[in-house]
């Protein structure tokens, strides 16, 4: 009974309390959406990479002649050399550009059965790649020397991938080739011989995507390894930084090279993803503090304008305790209506499906109570002051005030 005579009063104050609700909705709205980007960084954050950054170090090799790292092409087995006479590389490995990059390279590809059309993230590897890495194979094998030669180059590709295109069918053993917008080439013939759960060459906070790992072939035409990765002993010092250097100049002086422990790449870039979010959760305490002002100022204003209607409940017998729940329970139960119109809106971006994996439903729902929560806590330490300041009103000042 208390709780419909709640909502009845509200109603009948609905066009003073429309703009307060509205402030509300806004504010839940603002909320979700920073908590949902945050709560869904922390999910991929949680994610498997696919590969191990611990002791492996990265070095960018800038090919300034002509005919770039192609040109010679011995030039992979030099480095490999050259770099594991140093005591403290155990193994060398070489891909397209190093991971914990902004660097992408995508192209569409069409399966042999069915014609179907279908776009993927690719990524360049020498052999020696994944055992630099620490990279594990769900199914098949990696790449090896007996590959040398095969009609069709043999390809690794991640489960999203696999169950997108295969949908529970094996995947080892299928064949697929490269779109060409040239209709005169000969289409490029890939072959699936291995199957990894993940790999984010761009680190933790990528959104897992179609991965393929494509096995290079030297003078094939296609552009250079342009990374080498190192596997060096645990413990290497930074020191070793120029003695990489100068391993690395006694193959190619005429080169320049960035070297860095792919740690501190991967703390480096983790800085450059967050800093969004930092500046979305600075901005999000500033609206909530100018929120948290005006909500205060109406629920004052709004007291004050019940002082009347206040007394003549003290006077016929309500104590203080119930003056002061009912203006707390009042605002909450605003709150709960304007968060209930915004959640039917916001609802709606998971059942469509308009932010895919962005918006999933443990995200969705997470957010939608963690928005919650601040909005119910804001609310009542907004209403907790007016409320106090009206159970402390004597009926005979609350009857007499003008």
């Amino acid at each position: 009974m208390m709780l419909r005579h709640l909502l009845k009063l509200i109603w009948k104050r609905k066009s003073r309390n429309m703009m307060l609700s509205l402030e509300i909705l806004l504010a839940f709205v603002v909320v979700f959406a920073i908590a949902a980007f945050a709560l869904r960084s922390y999910q991929l954050y949680r994610m498997p990479t696919g590969f191990s950054y611990q002791d492996v170090w990265s070095a960018s090799l800038n090919a300034r002649n002509e005919g770039g790292i192609e040109a010679d092409p011995l030039i992979y087995d030099k480095f490999r050399q050259s770099l594991k006479a140093l005591p403290e590389v155990q193994e060398v490995g070489f891909s397209s550009f190093p991971v914990y990059q902004s660097s992408n390279w995508t192209s569409e590809f069409t399966l042999r059965e069915g014609k179907r059309k279908f776009v993927s993230n690719l990524f360049q590897i020498s052999d020696e790649f994944p055992a630099v890495v620490n990279m594990t194979l769900a199914e098949g094998r990696w790449f090896s020397r007996a590959d040398d030669g095969a009609a069709e180059r043999p390809v690794v590709i991640n489960r999203r991938l696999a169950q997108k295109l295969f949908d529970g069918k094996p995947a080892l053993g299928q064949v697929f080739s490269e779109n060409e917008d040239d209709p005169k080439k000969a289409l490029k013939q890939f072959k699936v011989v291995g199957v990894v759960e993940e790999f984010r060459s761009q680190g933790e906070f990528m959104s897992p995507p179609n991965f393929m790992l494509v096995r290079h072939q030297t003078g094939a035409g296609e552009g250079g390894l342009e990374a080498i990765q190192l596997k060096v002993r645990p413990g290497t010092p930074r020191t070793f930084e120029a003695a990489l250097n100068r391993q690395l100049k006694l193959v190619r002086n005429d080169w320049s090279y960035t070297i860095s422990p792919l740690a501190d790449m991967r703390t480096s870039m983790i800085k450059t993803q967050t800093i969004p979010l930092t500046v979305l959760a600075v901005i999000a305490a500033f609206l909530l503090v100018m929120v948290a002002f005006g909500l205060f100022g109406v629920l004052w204003q709004n007291t004050t304008q019940r002082i009347p209607e206040i007394g003549l409940r003290r006077a016929i017998g309500a104590d203080s305790g119930h003056i002061y729940g009912q203006i707390i329970v009042e605002q909450m139960l605003l709150s709960s209506g304007a968060m209930a119109i915004a959640l039917l809106l916001l609802v709606q971006l998971p059942l469509t499906g308009a932010l895919g994996d962005s918006l999933n439903w443990t995200v969705f729902l997470m957010a939608a109570a963690l928005s919650a929560g601040v909005i119910y806590l804001l609310s009542l330490l907004c209403s907790l002051y007016p409320g106090w300041r009206a159970a402390r009103l004597s009926p005979t000042q609350a009857l007499h005030y003008e």
